[in-house]
Parts: C-alpha cells; structure tokens; sequence
C-alpha cells in the first residue's frame, strides 16, 4: 500500500507580493502535487514555482515547469524528482486587490 501525506502549507496568507512557502522536507517521497487555492477571487494572474532544496536554507527552482493561472478557484502543479527539501514561490503578475490564498502539498510514495 503506498504512503501520502497532505499539508496545509500556508492558511489564508495575503498575496501581496512573491511569497514562498514554509519549506517542507519530503526526502521520502516519490511524487508531489501542490494546489494553490484562492479564497478570494482577483482578476489577476498568478505563476507558482517549485524550488528544491538539499538542507533547506539555500533553493534552487526545479526544472519543472511553474504553473500559471488566473487567480480564482485553484491552480496546481506536480512535481518528481526533487531530492529532499521543497518549497513553493508564487508570484502575482497583476494584481488589483490581494487574494487570501490557501497552499496545499500533498505527497505519495
């Protein structure tokens, strides 16, 4: 039977501006999936970016591709292949107001 784990990363977290998560260690892990949920809608565009880690101070972008998307509903992302530490960065590219936003990252072995 295979493992996972779900984590609420960031609850409610104003989007101002780039903001990263707190970092989360995964090494046992084998695939993760992040869901970036906006409990207010904006008419703007958002793009998340996976970063990895080997200690969890210094990151580096995974070379996944980020996900980009308008700011309402949810957005996700999967990522493989990402060693031990992950984060995710998320950077509004236009915004009008500042949606509550909620993080998830759920992993599987």
């Amino acid at each position: 039977m295979r493992e996972s784990q779900t984590a609420v990363l960031e609850r409610g977290v104003v989007l101002e501006g780039e903001i990263a998560t707190e970092p989360f260690e995964a090494a046992w892990a084998t695939e993760a999936r992040w869901f970036v949920q906006f409990l207010e809608s904006d008419t703007g565009r958002v793009q998340a970016k996976t970063q990895i880690s080997a200690d969890g101070l210094t990151w580096v972008d995974h070379e996944s591709e980020p996900a980009v998307g308008e700011m309402r509903g949810v957005i996700t992302t999967s990522v493989r292949d990402f060693g031990h530490w992950l984060r995710l960065v998320i950077t509004p590219e236009e915004v009008t107001s500042a949606p509550l936003t909620r993080v998830y990252l759920v992993l599987k072995e």
